[in-house]
């Protein structure tokens, strides 16, 4: 291998890797999407290893965390980067963003022993519906900026620009009548033009659960994999799971456009596991085996037969605890794996290995929780669970959820320890005007896991002040919101 000393730039190396390897057929991949909006977050170094031990090779990240990147270095694992939605508008508007950006994003992290980073996802579903057209406007002229950049830093060969759409932007009553929706028709038409000129592929997120979630009427089984007694029948063709309909209806939108043989990777898919009716361990072990099986078979689609979509990603490695519950409480129970790296069920990614293998080495707070005080009254408690969820992830106690079931009482102790463990165990975090206790004995009941944190640990090493400092503000903003509330200030 040549040496930077004899004059090559990271940037060139990369450019003769990519001519070496140009005539090579990239192969289909199971990867994981990496989500970090979680209160408690284990070492990135720690989640570089749990992909390796899985052999994970490719992983998309929703922004360009400095310390999951650094972590990334050196692992050989395939990275999708992706850029907020909000940053949209900046560096639509300025070469000079969109050349910082490359360069303090993916100029920095390339290169011998960097990181292997194959995609930049210039933001998340910006044409969502719910969107009504906020970023639009600033997609392609982004693109178009982000292009330039990765030129002038010769890198446009090699790393690819995409745009992950949600599957809300086309529509039809059967696949092969798809097609994008009227409001966003012509900006998608920019946009496939572009990515077709670049050889990117089209990038869309399809979730058969919120399908389900949404609609009382769609058939349970047509979201899974095993058969469905409500096949849907188009002309010729027969659809037995709602992932190939969705998956044709976007071929056929594409069709339309010209572009009916543009590569298809699919950025997010996948089942959550609690929070809501049919979010469940069971269900989606079914749908998340069900749908590599069916992918991996290499079976196509009924308008794609024997071409599977380039990649998919599933959705995702690790439950995100901090997530915003708007569009329903699963959304914080998506991984394949708890927040603390443990695998939920047993899943054969087709990788090599049969099962998940856990994290290792994770540090744990010390093992005991936060409960509610057998020997108080309880009936002035509603206010300190009010304070106490608006903090920490209570979900699990909704409807549907794993906790649901587990009394009164139970619900108070689940929501005390989730705050306890969300302030690190610090002691006064349990207090609730005495209603707390701290107990060393486990109070998880059935399914309903009461968690225990890990340790805060950043690039820098171990900081528990720091971690107690901003839990402790946290506590205090809390506190005189609740009392704002109350009218006491």
């Amino acid at each position: 291998m040549l040496e930077p000393r004899l004059g090559f730039t990271a940037a060139a190396l990369v450019s003769l890797f990519l001519l070496v390897g140009s005539s090579l057929k990239a192969e289909s991949a199971i990867g994981v999407n990496w989500g970090t909006l979680s209160f408690h977050k284990l070492n990135p170094s720690t989640v570089v290893d749990l992909l390796k031990a899985n052999k994970i090779q490719k992983v998309k990240l929703f922004e360009a965390d400095p310390d999951v990147l650094k972590a990334l270095m050196g692992s050989g694992i395939q990275v999708v980067v992706g850029i907020p939605n909000e940053m949209l508008a900046a560096l639509s508007s300025s070469t000079v963003a969109s050349d910082s950006w490359v360069r303090q994003n993916v100029s920095k992290y390339l290169g011998k022993g960097g990181a292997d980073i194959r995609y930049v996802a210039v933001g998340n579903e910006p044409f969502l519906s719910s969107y009504s057209g906020q970023y639009e406007p600033y997609v392609i002229p982004a693109l178009l900026n982000l292009q330039q950049s990765l030129a002038k830093a010769n890198l446009a060969g090699y790393v690819k620009l995409v745009v992950p759409c949600n599957a809300d932007a086309y529509e039809s009553s059967l696949p092969s009548q798809g097609a994008f929706r009227p409001e966003v028709t012509e900006v998608i038409t920019q946009l496939v033009s572009f990515l077709n000129s670049n050889g990117s592929p089209f990038v869309v997120n399809i979730y058969p659960f919120l399908s389900l979630y949404g609609n009382s009427d769609f058939p349970q089984d047509y979201a899974f994999f095993e058969g469905t007694t409500h096949a849907v029948t188009d002309g010729a063709n027969v659809y037995y799971n709602a992932f190939d309909g969705n998956f044709d209806t976007l071929v056929a939108a594409l069709s339309k456009l010209g572009y009916g043989q543009m590569p298809i990777v699919v950025g997010e898919v996948g089942w959550p596991t609690d929070g809501a009716i049919g979010a469940n361990l069971t269900a989606a072990r079914f749908f998340n085996q069900g749908l590599i099986n069916h992918v991996l078979s290499n079976k196509g689609t009924p308008l794609r037969p024997g071409v599977p979509p380039m990649d998919i990603y599933l959705f995702s490695l690790l439950d995100e605890g901090a997530k915003s519950i708007l569009p329903g409480t699963f959304e914080r129970h998506w991984g394949i794996f708890s927040f603390d790296g443990q695998a939920k069920y047993a899943l054969n990614l087709g990788l090599g290995n049969r099962l998940l293998k856990n994290a290792r080495n994770v540090r744990y707070l010390p093992s005991r929780w936060c409960v509610a005080n057998p020997s108080t009254d309880l009936s002035a408690v509603t206010d300190h669970m009010k304070l106490a969820c608006s903090f920490a992830d209570c979900t699990t106690l909704n409807y549907g959820g794993s906790c649901n079931g587990i009394g009164a009482k139970g619900n108070i102790s689940y929501a005390f320890n989730s705050y306890y463990q969300l302030q690190m165990q610090n002691a006064k975090s349990c207090d609730f005007d005495g209603l707390g206790m701290v107990t060393f004995l486990d109070p998880s009941v059935g399914d309903c896991r009461f968690l225990v944190g890990v340790t805060g640990v950043t690039s820098s090493g171990f900081r528990p002040v720091f971690t107690w400092a901003v839990s402790w503000a946290a506590t205090l903003w809390g506190f005189w919101v609740f009392l704002c509330e109350k009218r006491f200030l």
